[in-house]
């Protein structure tokens, strides 16, 4: 929907700023000499007002998955889109604020947008445009869908759970009876979706595979709660996931075109980034060496790509600790430095990991690399960890603009199934996605140093 949504609501906005474009023309009756100027003002305001919008989180459904959401959040996307046009508008002629269109502009984007997302989340509560959903199982993974599903502005309804047992366990929902009543609960509820969550054993032994070919040729859709899941969250359900299901997955594999493009996009911005952050990253290391003295630089090994150690360059944060301490910033709060604290609120700490870009030990995006005192222990421990090591760490990644950072066990293998949904779906384009997202965050100054990894044994960070 968040596409379909961004494509009808450019075509609003656009129409919008051309409306009082054309009311305040001086131009002539007939005359189509004010056409260019108009249409150049209009896809300057959609432009700005979609990024404005996006930044501000109008088409994450998560956050503004109602029509009460969304009108509390839009004063501040008007906000930001009114700073932007401002900007523009005294840049490119014809658009200046005093003419009137700007104002009229807003206000034409308010009076469309506000009934047209109201008759959006109309829409998409109605049974035309909801699926009916059947699970069949009650796996532990059908628990964390059925949450996801229930979410608002979802098009599914989940009508009942089809399983052996009483349901799934820990959530409350409609158990419609045992599978070998499937082909009865399927005819009396008449779903659109049945979502397979049986066991790995239950699918041995237990499926109603003819029956479940049956309905899809009738026009049901049936899949599997790890595909369904992968969608919604954009993060893979390691519990269920088996070697054979990756080895013989066919997104899993990176074209050599792409990862080309991948190198000499991080080569192109990195460069580019070392030379016109210059004074930026003059005044960072004066303010580091003025707070807290020197070093200036947090020097670590870390691990690359295929496992290989190389030497992490950060601006440091944190005063050298006098003992041994923990991996996690919880436990060294108190020795982040004042300026530290803004370094960390908006990444600009990261900013010298440029020269590992171009060392060629790192790229733009991937996953994050970790210290290698870490390394065995996540090996043990998390569930297909060394497929990380298979691609180039990155200065940000998936798991970073979806995440966050991890400040324990648990966590990093929470980021771990974000991690791997990135090496699953590696292309040039999810990573301009995510490099949008993560100017996002750094502009906004979102996420904070309270819940990042220290990740480094000993010493200043």
């Amino acid at each position: 929907m968040p596409a379909r949504l961004v494509v009808l609501e450019a075509a609003a906005l656009f129409a919008a700023a051309c409306a009082p474009s054309l009311l305040v023309s001086k131009a002539g009756p007939g005359s189509w000499t004010y056409l260019p100027a108009m249409v150049g003002h209009a896809l300057a305001a959609c432009l700005c007002s979609l990024v404005a919008f996006y930044y501000t989180d109008l088409y994450d459904l998560r956050v503004t998955g109602s029509f009460s959401s969304f009108a509390r959040r839009l004063p501040q996307a008007l906000a930001m889109s009114l700073l932007v046009l401002v900007t523009v508008s005294a840049l490119v002629p014809g658009t200046s604020a005093g003419d009137g269109p700007l104002a009229l502009t807003l206000l034409a984007m308010i009076a469309l947008l506000l009934p047209l997302r109201a008759l959006l989340y109309g829409l998409v509560s109605s049974r035309p445009f909801v699926e009916r959903v059947v699970i069949l199982g009650g796996s532990p993974l059908a628990a964390k869908l059925l949450e996801e599903l229930a979410r608002p502005a979802s098009p599914y309804c989940v009508v009942g759970v089809v399983d052996d047992g009483a349901g799934v366990p820990g959530f409350h929902c409609r158990h419609l009876g045992s599978a070998a009543r499937l082909a009865e609960i399927v005819e009396s509820v008449r779903p659109d979706r049945i979502i397979v969550s049986l066991s790995a054993s239950a699918r041995r032994g237990r499926m109603p595979v003819q029956e479940l070919l049956a309905y899809r040729v009738r026009g049901i859709v049936v899949e599997v709660d790890a595909e369904l899941y992968e969608r919604l969250t954009g993060k893979l359900a390691i519990e269920a996931l088996t070697p054979s299901s990756l080895i013989f997955c066919k997104e899993l594999r990176t074209s050599g075109l792409q990862a080309a493009l991948a190198r000499l996009m991080s080569l192109a911005v990195a460069a580019v980034g070392l030379v016109a952050l210059a004074p930026l990253l003059a005044l960072v290391a004066v303010a580091i060496v003025l707070d807290s003295g020197r070093p200036v630089f947090f020097v670590r090994e870390r691990v690359g790509i295929f496992g290989r150690p190389f030497r992490l360059i950060k601006f440091r944060t944190m005063r050298p600790a006098e003992k041994e301490t923990s991996e996690w910033v919880r436990d060294n709060g108190d020795r982040i430095t004042r300026v530290g604290k803004w370094l960390r609120k908006f990444r600009l700490d990261e900013l010298p990991q440029f020269i590992n870009v171009l060392n060629g030990e790192m790229n733009l995006v991937g996953p994050r690399p970790h210290p290698g005192s870490n390394y065995q222990l996540f090996l043990e421990r998390i569930p297909f960890y060394s497929l990380r090591a298979a691609v180039r760490p990155g200065i940000t990644g998936w798991a970073q603009v979806r995440y966050g950072y991890a400040n324990d066990l648990e966590e990093e293998t929470e980021k771990m199934r974000y991690d791997l949904y990135y090496i699953k779906h590696m292309s040039i384009w999810l990573d301009l996605r995510i490099l949008f997202d993560t100017v996002k965050i750094v502009l906004l100054g979102r996420g904070s140093s309270d819940v990042e990894s220290c990740q480094a044994p000993i010493g200043a960070r």
